[in-house]
């Protein structure tokens, strides 16, 4: 049986989720995704041990900085699967793609490219509308 998900989803194989830091998930971010999750062993059944508990406070600590920084912790996930759920591994690229899709793009994302509130584009904006009454 053939494994499909979106092609937007960017796969990035480490040895353990517990290996991925806070600093990696804000990172992707900067880099121009719209969301990330991790997907690690089921809990309880870590090769590493603790690796995947690790890995879910941390994505939890992501989850506050984006929610503080004003770019939404619900962008960032964690799932538990093993490697015979890729069925569900699709259905879950699925599922986050589209709740991805619904949130629109990263606000990161906006305020490089000079779109976000406060850019001096946004400003210009303001400033024809309020010159020309609208």
């Amino acid at each position: 049986m053939r494994l499909t998900y979106p092609t937007n989803v960017k796969l990035l194989k480490v040895p353990c989720t517990g290996r991925v830091d806070v600093i990696h998930i804000l990172k992707a971010f900067e880099a121009g995704a719209d969301g990330v999750y991790l997907t690690g062993c089921l809990e309880g059944e870590c090769h590493f041990l603790a690796g995947n508990l690790r890995a879910k406070k941390r994505v939890g600590y992501a989850k506050q900085l984006l929610d503080e920084a004003g770019i939404g912790g619900e962008r960032v996930a964690m799932y538990n699967l093993s490697s015979a759920q890729g069925q569900r591994f699709a259905a879950i690229a699925r599922e986050m793609t589209d709740k991805i899709r619904q949130l629109g793009p990263s606000p990161v994302k906006a305020g490089a490219r000079g779109q976000g509130p406060g850019s001096s584009r946004d400003q210009s904006k303001k400033e024809q509308s309020a010159a020309s009454g609208q």
